[in-house]
């Protein structure tokens, strides 16, 4: 029920928009989140501003092997230095870095700064799952772990799909508070953009606000143990109608959890995962 009401108007753009990792990628995942479209755009100008670099260094590199070869430079030069070309190759270096440093900073603030929040997500990492908390409605909590592999059904991704996927509503500005219980984990979604340390005794805090209604995918990129792979994040990007209806059926699910039985399968989740996969796999 819950799966069908988080995506159910929006199966189409969820496919379109279901972003993870595919074989043979080279390239980052497009973006979800203003956030994202921005380090796209500032990773292209940087590109094209390396790309030019190495052209120009590997043109001089060119020239001195052909101007400077033996058969033209018999009797070598006795120059020791070029005041002019020092100065160039100090003052240049440092314009090019000023050109870059400038959109960088501007970036970091941008990605620093909470615009005014409509809600609030506090994500808490454990070994080896995830806790995701909605403080506005009224302490709504679940945990999320990874699927077994042999409990996988057809169409779930090995290592990336979750019993309890986190869900949010797009065009939405959402503050993400992040933390952790044991030793430090890493919230990190490649399309939105966020990555934020989850260590404890530390409230760390990012935002996003995802344009697109779909599936998305992340990991915990800090090694956390043995079981550090298996800790993938699962977000599902809803209307805000489809969002509301999930809240609906979200409290009533979570509304009595069975402290004792989340345990028991938290440790048997991370425990079957942690199995080694047959050979072809």
């Amino acid at each position: 029920m819950l799966a069908l009401v988080s995506i159910g108007s929006t199966a189409f753009a969820a496919f379109a928009w279901a972003e993870g990792p595919w074989p043979w990628e080279i390239g980052m995942q497009p973006p979800a989140t203003p956030v994202k479209d921005r380090l796209t755009a500032f990773h292209d100008e940087l590109l094209i501003i390396i790309c030019l670099i190495t052209l120009f260094v590997l043109g001089l590199l060119l020239y001195v092997i052909v101007r400077f070869r033996h058969e033209r430079n018999a009797v070598p030069t006795r120059t020791s230095h070029n005041t002019v070309i020092e100065m160039l190759w100090t003052v240049v270096p440092v314009l090019i870095l000023v050109i870059i440093a400038i959109p960088s900073f501007k970036l970091m603030y941008y990605m620093d700064r909470v615009p005014s929040p409509d809600m609030t997500i506090k994500v808490t990492g454990h070994q080896w799952y995830w806790t995701y908390e909605y403080p506005d409605q009224n302490g709504l909590s679940f945990d999320s772990n990874i699927i077994p592999e042999a409990d996988l059904k057809p169409g779930q991704k090995r290592l990336l799909d979750v019993d309890n996927p986190l869900v949010v509503p797009v065009g939405t500005v959402i503050r993400i508070y992040v933390t952790g219980t044991d030793v430090i984990h890493s919230w990190f979604v490649p399309s939105f953009g966020v990555q934020e340390y989850a260590i404890v005794g530390r409230l760390n805090e990012s935002w996003m606000d995802v344009e697109h209604p779909g599936v998305y995918y992340g990991q915990c990129n800090q090694i956390c143990g043995i079981n550090h792979a298996f800790m993938p994040i699962k977000i599902e990007a809803v209307s805000k109608d489809d969002f509301q209806r999930w809240l609906g059926d979200a409290k009533k699910k979570f509304a009595h959890k069975d402290e004792g039985g989340d345990a028991v399968r938290i440790a048997a989740a991370a425990t079957q995962a942690a199995q080694p996969s047959p050979a072809g796999n």
